[in-house]
């Protein structure tokens, strides 16, 4: 399914068990999570709000970042590929960016790359129940 700003997956495991298994559905297509961002605590501790639990993932694929910068070294603005997980009540969203969402898509260089990237971060969110 996509959305305005990239891929998503609604799953039907809970946060903890969705968050477990992201890492490893990332692997089997290559990617590693490079960063791993908190959005839930940033907010308590930056502005004393209390948020739904929401991380960000940056997940890279070394070689297809290569071919990208080696194209374009501009193409280092869209590194790595965030991927998100968040409760929404009861269920549980993965979202993916969709690298044909960015310049990518105009830049005949990086186009085949971010079609490949694109499959694969799809492929991630299938694996996922």
């Amino acid at each position: 399914m996509r959305m305005a700003h990239g891929m998503t997956k609604t799953v039907a495991l809970d946060y903890d068990a969705t968050l477990a298994k992201l890492p490893r559905a990332l692997e089997a297509e290559g990617f590693g999570v490079l960063t791993e961002v908190d959005v839930q605590a940033t907010l308590r501790a930056k502005l004393g709000i209390e948020f739904r639990r929401y991380k960000i993932l940056g997940a890279c694929n070394p070689p297809l970042a290569h071919q990208a910068l080696s194209a374009d070294l501009t193409a280092g603005l869209m590194m790595p590929c965030n991927v998100t997980i968040y409760e929404d009540g009861p269920r549980t969203v993965v979202t993916a960016v969709d690298p044909m969402e960015t310049f990518a898509a105009d830049d005949p260089a990086l186009r085949s790359i971010a079609e490949h990237i694109r499959a694969k971060l799809a492929r991630v969110l299938d694996r996922l129940p």
